[in-house]
């Protein structure tokens, strides 16, 4: 087996057959952070620093372990200094999956095989330069390439959705969904949470000095979110916090945070308990999908978020949530209303999200994610989640990626590891090819499909 061959991660014949099955299905993506901005505008890439550097966290943190200078990373080096200083120390990312992900995508997109150092870093450089000036190379022709129906991107409730609206109407190749994120909403700890609250109230046209306004304002986004082909909703939870909470309690703590008066823990956990609970009823009447991704501790490392704010990489996950006791009131609340998926940082929390997932049929346990998204985390937590609750009714591969180009590439390593578990199974004797065949195809495209309804 050669590097990033056909056989790549395809332990025996019956993994090879299995993905010769399915690899060419097309891109269903429920989750990422693609810049839809980008795409509606169709007008490319300048370089390959551009393509694979400028907002990959993931690269960012592996070039600063390597010793590498922020401003060659996120400062004011030119692109070309970035792409050199990355490919300097792309040897040393061997055995991290961000190894494989930037010379998959290098060999799928630019039919570039040769491994990246600092010696062929000058001729990726021009070789990709010139591909990127080809107009096939722009956002709309390369999702449709890449085979990509749909995908959704990650949207505040204060968007006006209007580079999904000209997608709409304008491109009818791909589509580009949004799905609906009222974290900022709901951070009522949050600094600058007062100015959130009041812009929230502009976009929606409602004011928002007092917590049935805040409700109005949520309740007019969502409606107009789902009027734009919106069929999902994002939490980002550091903490869940779910449970029963009186409106005139969640009122008091609005109106405290709203005068600027401080809050404690136990206000914020409450307030956060009672909106979600609203956007559950939401969701109800609508029919969307829940997706709630659990113990994310973003923007860890105080230096560097003192240095470049938020969103810059040094983040890290904990175990520190009892998902067990903090799940069930909301899980119960909204028992066959809508569907759940549930994703989290921390894999020693799949045994519980695999039970609860056995035990609420519609709550799915969703994508192996951020730090798990590789082919080991990606395999191990297949073979796990199907040992106790279904594949057949796993949450389906989500890209997580703002990088457009790692679209394809992400979704073949799961389809690459999803076959290899499978097709393990098969050379095992617990289950018949026919059966194996069958699995993976509704893994891989019924499901999603089936779940979040394309």
């Amino acid at each position: 087996m050669a590097f990033l061959d056909e056989e790549y991660l395809l332990e025996s014949a019956s993994a090879k057959r299995l993905y010769d099955e399915i690899r060419d299905l097309p891109i269903l993506d429920p989750h990422s952070h693609v810049d839809v901005a980008a795409i509606a505008a169709n007008e490319g890439w300048s370089d390959i620093w551009e393509v694979e550097g400028a907002t990959d966290h993931y690269v960012w943190e592996l070039m600063r372990k390597r010793g590498v200078d922020e401003e060659l990373i996120t400062g004011s080096a030119s692109n070309r200094e970035k792409w050199l200083a990355l490919a300097d120390v792309v040897p040393e990312f061997a055995g991290n999956p961000v190894y494989e992900w930037i010379h998959l995508d290098l060999k799928r997109r630019f039919g570039i095989e040769r491994p990246i150092s600092s010696e062929t870093a000058e001729e990726i450089w021009t070789e990709t330069k010139a591909q990127l000036d080809d107009a096939s190379m722009r956002q709309q022709t390369l999702l449709e390439e890449m085979n990509v129906d749909v995908v959704s991107s990650t949207d505040d409730p204060t968007s006006t959705l209007e580079h999904h609206r000209r997608l709409a109407e304008t491109d009818d190749t791909v589509t580009v969904r949004p799905t609906w994120r009222p974290d900022a909403a709901m951070s009522i700890e949050a600094a600058d949470w007062r100015e959130y609250v009041a812009e929230l109230g502009s976009a929606t046209g409602t004011s928002t000095d007092d917590l049935t306004g805040f409700l109005t304002a949520l309740e007019v986004s969502h409606e107009y979110f789902d009027e734009h082909g919106c069929n999902a909703s994002d939490h980002g939870l550091r903490e869940v916090a779910t449970g029963p909470v009186s409106e005139r309690r969640a009122a008091d703590v609005y109106r405290r945070a709203y005068a600027g008066e401080a809050i404690s823990p136990a206000d914020a956990t409450d307030f956060k308990a009672f909106v979600l609970e609203r956007v559950g009823e939401l969701n109800s009447e609508t029919g969307w999908v829940t997706q709630l991704h659990m113990g994310a501790v973003r923007d860890y490392r105080r230096s560097l978020y003192e240095e470049l704010g938020a969103d810059a990489g040094g983040d890290v996950s904990t175990q520190s949530i009892d998902l067990t006791a903090t799940l069930d009131y909301v899980l119960d609340r909204f028992d066959g209303e809508f569907d759940t998926v549930l994703y989290t940082v921390d894999p020693t929390h799949y045994p519980t999200l695999a039970t609860l997932a056995r035990a609420y049929p519609d709550v799915s346990v969703g994508a192996a994610w951020w730090f798990n998204d590789s082919p080991y985390g990606m395999q191990t937590q297949l073979e796990y989640v199907g040992s106790v609750d279904l594949l057949s009714n796993y949450g389906g591969m989500v890209s997580d990626s703002r990088k457009l180009v790692s679209l394809e590439s992400r979704f073949e390593l799961f389809r690459r590891s999803l076959a290899n578990a499978v097709g393990a199974m098969v050379e095992r004797g617990q289950l018949p090819y026919s059966a194996a065949s069958e699995l993976v195809e509704r893994v891989a495209y019924d499901r999603p499909r089936e779940l979040w309804d394309i």
